[in-house]
């Protein structure tokens, strides 16, 4: 038969199995330890009885059958005779057994060849003094009551409760006890000195002058403490020696014992020590982890996220590897924030950190990327994995991640909410081209703010724009809402326009309950529910407004409101308005003569033009919408367009990109080529065997260039392409793309850009003139330059962006009419673009800007000038965005679709038109919200405005409350030079203002109005005469563009043609003196997001 076979994990002997249970099971072991503690301290109490009960009269007697103690001042047979009772002496034996039994047991187990190194050892050496003379008098009973300390069982007590403490801890699996064992061991060490010192003195001084054992100890704790009242004193030798004896002791157990407890103090204010369980189900926190904490960082996210009223009782639980810098320390011991953030040196990836952390009680868990680090994709994969390991350890616990690189993104794909850097900021960049200040727009509404910044400044652009950056995305259920709720049943475009014009609202999306999907402006044949949600534009969010009643509601004043007084507004601005896709609205009624109050003048040339707005229908007519097929363009009848001169018609088709540079990107209807461009046509500075172009000039695009700057071809430089080539962007205003690269780019990256029409790349760095003049940088209306990877991280902070900064300032003196648009890593280092040393409204706005951080403004940076006009941005000003997702999980979405970064079917998208003059009737920003509506349905959401100054280098004293030197110009000093000076700039102010000649491309938006419908560019008025042509055509360098800090000498077209890096020069140094006089003027621009309806618009607006 076969024979059974048992396996066994440890040996199957009797002494391992004494051992498993004596020492190695943790369960077992913990119950043993428990036990020998309790007998130790039952010997202790046993004593204090035996001491309590002893008649020191009768022990010397008692032993030796003598009725008298021996005569003489000392009775030194009662130190080694005393009274002891029987039961105490029975109960002492059998712990004395149980205990000599116990100590020879483990001394068996634990034996390891050397007999010796365990007799010598002080425990077994105090175990044997305190049992082996109890055993002996049980069979020798004239030594009874022989004394035996049994005092000093509190050692054993001691030691006992420390293997107890660390069993406890290893079954608990608790590893960070390092502070509370050595308290708990000092604690320990200090009693046992005087409970030894106390039952010694009292025990000696038998036999002198008999001390009770409250004596003793009074006498032990006065002299321990350094008092010294001397009210109490040992008599005899003995006991002062004994006295001696426990002061040495002390004086070198205690201070190894302190040293190691505040050695373990530091450390653990290192790092942080925990976020106890009890305050973690009782209290609300959230969880920030980071693998490097700079104070920037810190103070945005503490900034944003405690700006919100439902957040103050939260705390912030800080989760990094590094140890806390001096300046985060120094503004975490600020009462403000000391009691509401606990910083925690910990990793992720450790499960007793998080336990430490509490993760699984979080609310939620925020992990950010090292966006500083040289290698950016291994700041990702480290990102990847604390998401992996929260998750794992927290699988409930929402998540918010901030990702570097797109590729990455679907790794962390299960996170309730994920921000890409790079996917936004590309983006963001490439809509400020067509946009302008898209980046100023989207940074001002995810930013948490009262609108108060600037209200005390006596510049009315400054209490506008403070004002209107307050506004922020809200959502509310219409069947909640008063501002929304009466337009049940209406059409979107309907609530959006009357809930403007009543509330000052502005009503940008809307989604059903049934469906997860946010739509952007679907348009009049969405019909509002009572279960949709709505997202507005709004100071504040309804549930904060207060209502008032029969009185002039200041805030929403009728659109047709007519503006009384001279405009205090600025001369120029720029219209975002958000377009719709989905639908087409037709005004095919008859105007109505109500809905507007002021009468068009009569324009020659266009045939009659409507009297009047037509009034915002509640519900479209399905006569008067026309389908929306994404696949065909109404407004371009044909689909072959010539780009190039003197090269064959390129056919464009619109699909989707067929090659995805990276897994997660959405797919965008895109204008494609019909096929696929070689790879070799995409050198724009090489020729090949299908053209022989070398250079920008040899293709001779229609469009103005925008030239991308950029360290590497990185995948999400992707995303800067696909909104510019769009399906709503009009085919003939498609601006070719240049990307000027330090590295060229891989067949990876080229397979996704080939299918683009117009895209092109060259190897070259914007600190070389020549590469500049071959990419066509006097061709281009805007250059991006974009943050270089690998000049992050500096030594010294800040001078991160050192190089940009100054590549820049050179380029913005080279090419002062040329928009470019910067990333920076720091955004406080946005104040040296553009430098000018000797202009003092910089300086006014820089005094401005410390004040606004003083009152405590996250926006303080606002009112800088690059960063108002659109021409700033860093990536770290978005931190905001994820942060804010807490409050508002709709606010990502919104930000992607408003990007484009996201396309869902029937929303909407972010665009640009122009206001001409003869749409000056429409009078006000209102009546503008109607007209929109009520012809193409389209929803504005803000004015990028700018103004024209001229500054003096000269204190001048400012007069009632003015900044010094300053002057707004007029309508009427704002306008065309004279024909017989063409093409020569005259001061600057009369060119118009920055953003104009063309920087900014119209958009026309599917089914707009005739009357706003753009025509050909103007490069100002369409009124005035246009004296550039021929400087465009020949791509001259556009001399004096106001705002420009540099007077370009004219040059014939066809000179410029040819211009070279030494002639740009010479060029400059000839204009050097006249920039000296007129670095005095420039213009500023900004946004105001929802403007109130009353805002009057001006000539060249951008809608």
């Amino acid at each position: 038969s076969d024979g059974h076979v048992e396996f066994y994990v440890n040996e199957n002997t009797f002494k391992e199995r004494l051992k498993l249970f004596f020492i190695k099971n943790q369960r077992s072991s913990l119950r043993i330890r428990v036990f020998n503690f309790s007998l130790k301290l039952l010997t202790c109490l046993l004593y204090i009885i035996r001491v309590m009960t002893d008649n020191p009269g009768q022990s010397a007697g008692a032993n030796h059958g003598q009725q008298n103690a021996p005569s003489g001042n000392n009775k030194w047979e009662l130190i080694f005779w005393v009274d002891r009772k029987v039961p105490v002496w029975a109960i002492q034996v059998i712990v004395a057994i149980i205990s000599f039994l116990e100590t020879m047991l483990l001394m068996y187990l634990s034996y390891k060849g050397n007999i010796w190194e365990q007799i010598f050892q002080v425990s077994f050496l105090l175990e044997m003094i305190n049992t082996v003379p109890f055993i002996i008098t049980i069979f020798w009973p004239s030594i009874r009551n022989i004394f035996i300390p049994v005092f000093l069982n509190c050692w054993l007590a001691k030691c006992a409760l420390e293997n107890m403490i660390n069993d406890v801890h290893r079954a608990i699996q608790r590893t960070n006890s390092a502070m509370f064992n050595q308290v708990l061991i000092l604690i320990c060490t200090l009693l046992c000195l005087v409970f030894t010192g106390t039952c010694g003195i009292q025990h000696l001084e038998r036999a002198g002058k008999n001390l009770s054992l409250f004596n003793s100890f009074y006498f032990c704790i006065v002299t321990f403490s350094t008092v010294g009242f001397g009210d109490v004193t040992p008599r005899i030798w003995p006991s002062q020696l004994l006295v001696v004896i426990m002061i040495c002791v002390a004086l070198v157990v205690l201070p190894l014992q302190f040293e190691e407890l505040i050695y373990l103090w530091m450390e653990r204010q290192k790092s942080g020590g925990n976020y106890s369980r009890h305050r973690a189900q009782t209290e609300k926190h959230v969880v920030l982890c980071v693998s490097s904490l700079k104070i920037d960082l810190l103070m945005d996210f503490l900034n944003e996220f405690y700006a919100h009223p439902r957040l103050q009782d939260y705390y912030v639980v800080i989760l990094c590897p590094s140890e806390m810098d001096l300046q985060v320390r120094r503004v975490l011991q600020i009462p403000l924030w000391s009691q509401r953030v606990i910083y925690l040196q910990g990793s992720v990836l450790k499960d007793q950190d998080l336990l430490r952390a509490k993760m699984d009680d979080a609310e939620a868990c925020f992990i950010l990327s090292s966006r500083n680090e040289v290698d950016r994709m291994a700041a990702d994969h480290q990102t990847i994995l604390r998401a992996w390991a929260v998750k794992d350890f927290a699988p409930n616990c929402p998540l918010y991640v901030q990702i570097l690189k797109p590729e990455n993104k679907f790794h962390v794909k299960f996170a309730d909410h994920v921000v890409c850097e790079e996917e936004f900021k590309y983006a963001m960049l490439a809509l400020n081209c067509v946009c302008p200040a898209t980046s100023t727009l989207v940074t001002l509404l995810v930013h948490t703010s009262r609108g108060r910044e600037g209200q005390q400044s006596p510049e009315q652009w400054q209490r506008m724009y403070g004002c209107c950056s307050g506004n922020e995305v809200y959502h509310i259920r219409v069947s909640d809402s008063k501002f929304f709720g009466e337009y049940n049943g209406k059409s979107f475009t309907y609530a959006s326009f009357h809930a403007h014009k009543k509330y000052g609202v502005c009503l940008i999306g809307i989604k059903r309950e049934e469906n997860k999907s946010i739509l952007l402006n679907p348009g009049p044949r969405h019909i509002m529910a009572a279960t949709d949600t709505c997202y507005y534009i709004n100071i504040t969010k309804e549930e904060n407004s207060a209502f008032i009643f029969n009185q002039e509601e200041r805030k929403g004043r009728p659109a047709g409101g007519l503006y009384d007084g001279p405009s205090q507004l600025p001369v120029h601005s720029i219209i975002a308005s958000m377009g719709t896709v989905a639908i087409d609205l037709q005004n095919t009624s008859p105007p109505d003569p109500s809905g507007g109050k002021l009468v068009p003048p009569t324009v020659n040339g266009t045939g009659g033009r409507r009297p009047s707005i037509a009034p915002v229908q509640e519900i479209a007519d399905s006569t008067s919408i026309l389908p929306c097929d994404l696949l065909s363009d109404q407004s371009e009848d044909d689909s072959v367009f010539t780009d190039e001169k003197g090269h064959s018609p390129t056919e464009y088709v619109k699909g989707y990109p067929p090659n995805s540079p990276y897994i997660g990107s959405s797919p965008t209807l895109c204008h494609l080529l019909a096929e696929k461009a070689p790879f070799c046509c995409l050198r724009l500075d090489q020729g090949c065997r299908h053209n022989s172009f070398e250079d920008a000039k040899a293709y001779g695009f229609k469009n103005k260039l925008i030239i991308v700057s950029a360290e590497t071809a990185g995948n999400g430089l992707y995303n800067f392409i696909v909104p510019l080539r769009a399906y709503y962007r009009p085919r003939k205003e498609l601006n070719p793309i240049v990307l000027l690269l330090d590295n060229p780019p891989d067949n990876h990256f080229l397979e996704a850009i080939c299918c683009f029409p117009m895209v092109y790349y060259m190897a070259g760095t914007i600190d070389n003139l020549d590469s500049l003049l071959q990419c066509g940088i006097i061709y281009a209306d805007n250059l991006v330059v974009v943050d270089k990877e690998s000049t992050m991280s500096a030594e010294e902070d800040y001078m991160a962006d050192a190089k940009t900064i100054v590549n820049v300032q050179t380029m913005f003196r080279l090419f002062p009419s040329l928009s470019i648009i910067t990333e920076l890593t720091h955004p406080s280092n946005m104040r040296f673009m553009q430098f000018r040393a000797k202009d003092c409204y910089s300086l006014a706005l820089s005094r401005l800007e410390k004040k606004e951080r003083d009152k405590g403004s996250n926006l303080a940076f606002m009112f800088r000038l690059p960063f108002a006009a659109g021409r700033v941005f860093s990536i770290s000003m978005l931190d905001t965005l994820l942060y804010q997702s807490f409050v508002k999980d709709y606010m990502i979405l919104i930000a992607r679709l408003l990007l484009g970064l996201d396309t869902t079917p029937g929303s909407g998208y972010l665009c640009a038109m122009k206001v001409k003059e003869e749409d000056l009737w429409i009078g006000t920003y209102g009546r503008l919200f109607q007209k929109l509506c009520s012809s193409s349905a389209e929803i504005p959401i803000g004015i990028y405005r700018t103004e024209s100054h001229i500054f003096s280098t000269s204190e001048v004293k400012p007069q009632g409350g003015a900044v010094a030197g300053m002057k707004l110009l007029s309508t009427s000093e704002f306008s065309e030079p004279s024909p017989s000076v063409p093409g020569v700039g005259q001061r600057g102010r009369l060119r118009g203002h920055e953003g104009q000649d063309g920087r900014v491309p119209r958009r026309r938006a599917v089914g707009a109005a005739p009357g706003l419908q753009p025509g050909p560019r103007p490069a100002h008025r369409p009124a005035a005469p246009q004296p550039l042509p021929a400087l465009r055509e020949g791509g001259a360098v556009r001399a004096g563009r106001p705002g420009s800090a540099l007077t370009v000498v004219s040059v014939p077209a066809e000179d410029l043609s040819n211009l070279t890096a030494s002639d740009v020069m010479n060029r400059v140094n000839l204009g050097y003196l006249q920039d000296e006089q007129n670095d005095h003027q420039n213009t500023l621009s900004y946004v105001l997001i929802n403007p109130s309806p009353d805002t009057r618009l001006e000539i060249n607006d951008i809608v």
